[in-house]
């Protein structure tokens, strides 16, 4: 790995500690400390301490394993023993048998034996260490794929009879200033491009997420309920409070509610913040929250467009983490598909003003968007406006550059009846996908 992208992993992985590190946690009894020479391996976040334990040839090794983190792990070794699935502060004596040969170890939980959860029995001479200062970050691999992920041949190729674009219909903002909404994480597995289907990890079974709309000042009660078999949270960037407070994680089979006043106005993201984060984000856990700006101008239509990339992983599986950390999509799309509203547009009355909000989810890219033949009238970044509608003497907009994390929107009027394209101007990822198009009528 190049130095420069471990450091950045490493600083990653840090500040995850420093997120989680006060969150509360769920105890189980602890194990028996095991006979004499028991060697303790500790897991967090993401790592494995001591990350080699030396064992002489012949040798009986014992491991008691301790979960010193904030969300669930276990221990596999290369040789078949496993301890179960252990909470935060839980911990199981491991009986990893006679030592014959080198084993190598890892957690079994999605994405975590990638980031670096991994460990090495090897042979020698000394005796097994009781415990160890471990330095070695163990960041683990990159890697490429497998040779057994999915391939879309042509990402614009017409999709599945019973394929439909995402709805890019903003939602109207609900009565009253408190917007109560339930919603489950669960793993599903459906159609990402065409010929290819992935399992995706959701918020309430779609990807993007679905959209919430409010205004300044209203309060959100998001309530999650965990039903998939990993930890999971969620990170709304409009909120305010030590992560640590406000990112609760959820359990597997928890529920949880996050609520949050919406104190400032603009396109914001909210994602799954739980440790891989880039592989939480990457294989769906992301959405917008769209809180309007005060005194806002009615137009005659709304969408919403979240850009993303997709990584794939084996056909229905999840997406290959090796690619996500390596930076190479399969796809970058607008609202979860690539090439979307290519095959169904999105539409809009010739002559009337109509208002699209962008928000960059990446995990890695962000957007710099245009409509092709349609200058922008309007452009608001990150709770300011940059070109005010109505003042077409200090000009116009001819993208919208937004960051991965970032959004914001844009408002113009097409002219005349036919067919306006849009896209990312960042033309590598418009030919994987982040492209579409808005056919305006009479």
């Amino acid at each position: 790995m190049p130095v420069a992208a471990g450091v950045l992993l490493g600083v990653a992985i840090l500040l995850a500690a420093v997120l989680y590190a006060n969150s509360g946690t769920r105890s189980v009894p602890h194990a028996a400390p095991g006979p004499p020479g028991t060697v303790t391996v500790s897991l967090t976040e993401m790592r494995m301490t001591p990350s080699t334990v030396t064992a002489t040839r012949g040798q009986h090794l014992m491991l008691r394993v301790v979960n010193g983190g904030t969300m669930r792990h276990d221990l596999r070794l290369s040789n078949g023993e496993q301890t179960p699935l252990l909470s935060p502060g839980g911990s199981a004596v491991l009986d990893a048998g006679t030592i014959t040969a080198p084993l190598s170890g890892w957690c079994t939980v999605a994405g975590h034996r990638m980031a670096g959860m991994t460990m090495t029995i090897t042979l020698g001479t000394k005796p097994p260490q009781r415990s160890g200062t471990d330095t070695d970050m163990g960041m683990g691999a990159t890697g490429g794929d497998s040779g057994q992920d999915a391939v879309a041949p042509d990402l614009a190729a017409a999709p599945g009879a019973a394929w439909r674009a995402p709805d890019a219909a903003l939602p109207p903002v609900p009565a009253g200033t408190v917007h109560e909404v339930t919603w489950h994480m669960r793993d599903v597995v459906s159609e990402v491009a065409p010929g290819v289907r992935q399992q995706l990890w959701t918020f309430d079974g779609g990807v993007p997420g679905p959209v919430l709309h409010g205004r300044v000042g209203d309060t959100f009660a998001i309530t999650v309920r965990n039903d998939t078999t990993m930890t999971h949270n969620l990170d709304l960037h409009v909120e305010s409070g030590p992560p640590a407070d406000v990112m609760t994680p959820v359990a597997p089979g928890g529920t949880h509610t996050y609520r949050f006043r919406a104190r400032y106005a603009g396109a914001w993201l909210y994602h799954c913040g739980t440790m891989p984060m880039l592989q939480h984000m990457a294989n769906g856990m992301y959405g917008a929250l769209i809180v309007d700006p005060p005194n806002l101008a009615a137009v005659a239509g709304q969408y919403v467009l979240v850009g993303s990339e997709l990584f794939f992983g084996p056909d229905g599986a999840s997406g290959d983490y090796a690619k996500m950390r390596a930076d190479r999509p399969d796809a970058v799309v607008f609202n979860g598909y690539p090439f979307a509203y290519q095959h169904e547009p999105l539409t809009a009355p010739v002559g009337e003003r109509i208002r699209i909000w962008v928000v960059a989810a990446g995990p890695d890219r962000g957007l710099a968007f245009h409509v092709v033949g349609a200058p922008f009238t309007a452009a608001y970044l990150g709770g300011a406006y940059l070109v005010r509608p109505g003042e077409p003497a200090r000009g116009a907009a001819q993208t919208l550059t937004v960051a991965p994390g970032d959004g914001g929107f844009v408002e113009f009027t097409l002219d005349r009846a036919g067919t306006y394209p849009f896209l990312s101007h960042d033309m590598a990822d418009a030919e994987l996908g982040a492209s579409g198009s808005i056919t305006a009528t009479d």
